[in-house]
């Protein structure tokens, strides 16, 4: 497997990040300068800046988890606005580091995934992946039937064609209705921006679902729990056909 590849998968940094150390000089394997077209398995001791990163005979299993987002923390690690980030709220780790499974606004709330497995991470939210993602989102009034099957077949946005894979309606109240809908994919706002399209705005939007993982009820806004063996064994099926994505 290729350096850069490798040290991904075990949640030390983007592929990207990993490359650009290596083209630096900065990353060792068995006391020789890598390079891009390095290859490691797993038994080497690996070093950047001098100091060990990965020794096999300390290689950790990944961890994943389930982390219910409240609608005032923001997806990246670090905010030049010092607000709270969902990394604040993720246990700490040792040799490794939490990646996102892709992100969610500000104001929306509801399951995000993490783990420490890089490439996982990469199949995962690549647009070949076919995830679908269920959401509940609460709009002005009330969509009609014609309103709903133009969604469903697709309309025009900034960044081409974009349609819900289902839409479930859920409830109405007073002046706002309640639907449940499906995509495939993680454009940016890309559930607001099909609403708003049809002329409906977006008052809450909450993620329920990606793939085959599930927002437990038990699970509390800003609180996170691992995921079970069943659940990692079903995110590793979803992407097991899907080729390694090389940058």
């Amino acid at each position: 497997m290729r350096l850069q590849k490798y040290l991904a998968s075990m949640g030390i940094a983007s592929r990207r990040t990993i490359e650009d150390w290596i083209r630096n000089e900065r990353i060792m394997v068995n006391g020789r300068l890598a390079k891009l077209g390095t290859k490691v398995s797993g038994q080497e001791i690996i070093k950047k800046d001098d100091q060990v990163i990965l020794y096999d005979n300390v290689k950790r299993a990944h961890k994943h988890l389930i982390y219910n987002k409240r609608n005032d923390e923001i997806t990246s690690r670090k905010d030049p606005k010092n607000r709270k980030t969902v990394f604040d709220s993720l246990p700490r780790l040792s040799k490794q580091r939490w990646v996102s499974i892709g992100r969610l606004d500000l104001t929306t709330t509801g399951l995000l995934l993490f783990t420490t497995d890089g490439d996982l991470a990469n199949k995962l939210m690549h647009p070949s992946s076919g995830i679908i993602r269920n959401y509940l989102t609460r709009i002005s009034g009330k969509a009609s039937k014609n309103e709903i099957d133009l969604l469903m077949r697709g309309v025009m946005l900034s960044d081409g064609l974009a349609s819900f894979s289902n839409v479930k309606f859920m409830s109405s109240k007073k002046l706002n209705s309640w639907y449940e809908v499906s995509i495939n994919e993680g454009r940016n706002h890309e559930v607001k921006r099909l609403w708003e399209k049809i002329g409906y705005k977006v008052s809450k939007l909450k993620r329920i679902s990606f793939g085959p993982i599930n927002l437990s009820r038990a699970i509390k806004p800003g609180s996170f729990v691992y995921i079970n063996d069943s659940g990692i064994k079903a995110l590793y099926d979803s992407v097991k056909n899907r080729s390694s994505i090389e940058r």
